[in-house]
């Protein structure tokens, strides 16, 4: 298994890349990665720490691809840089089976449509983040930002291929899939919502459950969530935002007085556990499905660990081949 890391992009590269990279090989022994970047800053990075050098490999490709460029432009005008030269290898290298960016939403997005291609019968590839929920599983939400507009029939794709990740690649047999709306009851919200709702439920490839609110996400109740790529990049950066603040709240409270210092160290276990269970970074990255190779996109405030776990995301995604 060989995967492509995107060093460049990141608020924290190439330092979390390169941590990541190697908190990967530590757990999975079939893993290679091929780091793109600035070389001399990523044997810097690697100098002093210990790792299997026959499973790490550099290719050279110092240019920056910011959230300013256009992807027509980065992949006519910046072909050396390492999101795009990691695409390009991606599509042509059959070695490569996925690759990890944290860099330009947009840039990855058009050039990973443009140079690797969709799956057939795709109109949109579409993003789909995992969050934990309160029972103890995990939530997708598809899309989350790809793409704006989108169509009823659009939607229905994003069902599918949702259902097709959640059950290859996390083993949900049976995926719940809600449409997110303003409300549950059927004829909510507008045209589109209204729609999609009806090609859903005749969608026997799918187990539809009906509108889902806002609230609702972390319930439990569902394992996927479909909306346009608006709404949903509103609904995870809500959520995630919203954990933040509960554990600044916490670390607040608990700080506030000697005895609340007291009664924090009796519950440190407790207090960590729901610390990482709200930390985003602890859950990856998101996949862009519909396309012909895996393409993870991590949060460009990603450290190590979040790195990390993006890589093990396209490894599952990876080992399951095409989920679609």
């Amino acid at each position: 298994m060989k995967i492509a890391i995107d060093c460049l992009g990141g608020d924290n590269s190439p330092s979390a890349n390169v941590e990541g990279a190697l908190l990967a090989l530590e757990r999975f022994d079939d893993l290679t990665v091929v780091l793109y970047g600035e070389e001399e800053s990523i044997k810097s990075e690697l100098s002093g720490k210990q790792y299997p050098a026959d499973r790490v490999e550099i290719v050279n490709s110092p240019e920056k691809v910011d959230g300013n460029d256009k992807p027509i432009d980065a992949i006519r005008l910046k072909k050396n840089s390492s999101m795009i030269k990691a695409v390009m290898d991606l599509r042509e290298n059959e070695e490569i089976k996925a690759l990890v960016s944290c860099g330009a939403t947009g840039v990855l997005v058009g050039a990973s449509i443009l140079r690797i291609g969709r799956l057939e019968g795709i109109r949109r590839p579409a993003f789909c983040p995992i969050l934990p929920t309160m029972s103890g599983g995990i939530v997708g939400v598809c899309d989350s930002g790809a793409n704006i507009d989108v169509t009823p029939e659009q939607l229905r794709q994003y069902a599918l291929m949702g259902t097709a990740y959640l059950k290859k690649a996390y083993g949900i047999e049976n995926p719940r899939v809600a449409l997110l709306n303003v409300g549950t009851e059927e004829e909510k919200g507008d045209d589109l919502r209204r729609e999609a709702y009806k090609l859903l439920k005749e969608e026997k490839a799918v187990n539809f459950v009906g509108n889902m609110e806002s609230r609702d996400l972390l319930s439990g109740k569902y394992d996927l969530v479909v909306c346009d790529g608006f709404s949903g990049n509103v609904l995870i950066k809500s959520t995630e935002g919203a954990c933040l603040e509960m554990l600044k709240r916490l670390k607040k409270d608990v700080t506030s007085s000697f005895w609340n210092k007291i009664g924090a160290l009796f519950m440190l276990k407790t207090v960590k556990k729901e610390k990482a269970f709200m930390d985003y970074r602890n859950y990856g990255g998101s996949v862009l499905l519909g396309l012909e190779k895996i393409v993870v996109k991590g949060h460009g405030s990603s450290n190590g660990v979040a790195v990390a776990k993006c890589i093990e995301q396209a490894y599952k995604t990876s080992v399951n081949g095409n989920l679609i």
